[in-house]
């Protein structure tokens, strides 16, 4: 009997032991979701607190990216600003003429004119003339060196008291821009300027070819057949004629006048007298007073 009692005191012991281990081991796990739950909040208040930080960083980030488009802006307005005092006081300012034409009346050089204007500006020839008005809207994007040397010769004065020396109406133009001998044999102004564009060299005659095509109105330039040689002298197209020049399409054109400029041209080459190599001339004199230009 007792071996028997001691045998179930012995199972009652290790049931009571397995439930105890158990009840412990429950125990445990209970406690294991609190322990991983505060961690898991740990973990989350600090993700939570990197990632304010981080979005205070991204804006600040977006706010440095305002400040640098703020920033960009100003610059933008500042190069603008740059621009503008840059052309307003001339890119090359040493060696230009005043604008208002104050300089001495100059018509010899040593090299050519500097850039004095600014292309992206519209500029107005107004010739003053014995005979009319003639105003000549210049084209200044097109032609902006050729334009550029215009403008700042009659800065200069160059063409200020000079005449209309030649008209040809078998071609409808009338020349004019030679303050040395008036004539289209004047020396010029001591240098000659880039052809623009640059133009074709005909294979078969050897003559230059150009885009230029000629209707009434235009102020051209006069050069002659070699490349890069036009310099001071000018012409204007009176009437239809001048397209028999469109073979040849090397005379720079920088220029057009209105209807009224266009009647001056007009009535010039009316006073039209045969004589000479080159056509004829007018039968009276007719001056360029002066040549201004207002910029707008």
């Amino acid at each position: 009997m007792a071996t028997i009692k001691r045998q179930r005191q012995k199972s009652n012991r290790d049931q009571n032991r397995l439930a105890a281990a158990e009840t412990t081991a429950t125990n445990v796990r209970q406690r294991q979701p609190t322990f991983y739950g505060v961690l898991a909040i740990i973990v989350v208040v600090v993700v939570a607190s990197a990632s304010c930080g981080n979005d205070e960083t991204e804006t600040g980030g977006a706010g440095d990216a305002v400040e640098e488009t703020s920033n960009d802006d100003t610059a933008t307005d500042l190069a603008d600003t740059a621009d503008t005092t840059d052309t307003t006081e001339r890119p090359i300012s040493e060696g230009c003429p005043a604008e208002d034409g104050s300089s001495p009346r100059t018509i010899d050089f040593a090299e050519s004119q500097p850039m004095c204007i600014n292309p992206n500006e519209t500029h107005i020839a107004v010739f003053d003339t014995s005979e009319g008005e003639i105003r000549v809207e210049l084209h200044t994007e097109n032609a902006p060196v050729t334009v550029n040397n215009f403008v700042t010769l009659a800065r200069w004065g160059y063409y200020d008291g000079t005449t209309f020396f030649r008209t040809d109406p078998s071609i409808d133009i009338i020349q004019g821009g030679g303050p040395h001998t008036e004539s289209p044999s004047d020396p010029g102004p001591g240098y000659t300027i880039q052809d623009e564009p640059e133009f074709d060299l005909d294979p078969e005659t050897g003559q230059m070819t150009g885009p230029y095509r000629y209707v009434p109105g235009q102020l051209v330039m006069a050069r002659t057949g070699a490349p890069n040689s036009s310099s001071a002298q000018f012409f204007f197209t009176t009437g239809t004629r001048a397209a028999l020049l469109d073979g040849q399409g090397v005379y720079v054109v920088f220029g057009e006048t209105d209807e009224a400029g266009l009647g001056v041209l007009q009535s010039v080459i009316g006073l039209h007298e045969p004589g000479g190599a080159l056509g004829g001339a007018p039968s009276r004199t007719v001056t360029v007073n002066s040549v201004t230009i207002e910029v707008n």
